[in-house]
């Protein structure tokens, strides 16, 4: 699939002033960077990255930058937001090589939730890693991980070996099969678990208690 582009403008000048002013007239400062090149200093357009920002997932999708013509594989690294309008204010893009991998950090969604056994019996859905870091092909990384959690049981957990991943995904953390989700008892539930767990281990010791009894005066 095509990545989406973005277009850019050289910018001639650095500098606060210039920022401030190409500011004004609708144009984000930029820089391109990475893949062992030098830096370039561009400006895009405000309207048109306010809308790739709205989508959703933009610091997780590889795009294409077009400077004068020609295009560049890149990913957004970081965007600066002014404190009070909360419009950007600075972007930082990475060149990507065609054919490389990155590693990334991707959401978790967890699926059917209203049909979990679990979650039916009061249980609570308790998220170990809403995120989780992946080295994935950088013209495919994923938008978010979906994990269908339609079988889970109270008390039962989904471990990363469980989770089927799209093609060219592995979890970067690779030495251990770690959790990200359980279905965990309320603290209600598990307040009234523990209370028959200890009158029932209380009746066993009376028991045993009385046995013992019944045993010395027999002797």
């Amino acid at each position: 699939m095509a990545n989406p582009v973005i277009k850019a403008e050289l910018r001639e000048k650095a500098g606060k002033g210039s920022s401030r002013a190409l500011r004004r007239e609708d144009k984000i400062p930029a820089v391109i960077y990475g893949n062992k090149k030098d830096p370039v200093t561009v400006t895009v357009n405000r309207i048109e990255l306010v809308k790739q920002l709205n989508t959703g997932g933009f610091l997780n999708t590889s795009y294409d930058i077009e400077v004068g013509g020609k295009k560049e594989m890149v990913l957004p690294r970081d965007v600066q937001f002014h404190p009070v309008t909360d419009w950007p204010m600075h972007v930082d893009f990475l060149r990507l090589a065609q054919g490389s991998s990155i590693n990334i950090n991707i959401p978790v969604h967890f699926l059917n939730e209203e049909e979990c056994p679990g979650l039916k019996a009061g249980g609570v859905l308790n998220v170990v890693r809403h995120e989780i870091e992946f080295s994935c092909p950088a013209n495919a990384i994923p938008e978010a991980i979906e994990i269908d959690i339609s079988e889970l049981e109270l008390g039962e957990s989904v471990h990363i070996s469980a989770v089927k991943l799209p093609k060219g995904v592995v979890p970067v953390i690779e030495d251990r099969d770690f959790t990200i989700a359980t279905i965990a008892a309320p603290s209600a539930l598990k307040s009234a678990e523990e209370e028959e767990a200890e009158a029932a281990a209380a009746e066993e010791g009376e028991e045993a208690a009385a046995a013992a009894e019944e045993g010395e005066s027999e002797d």
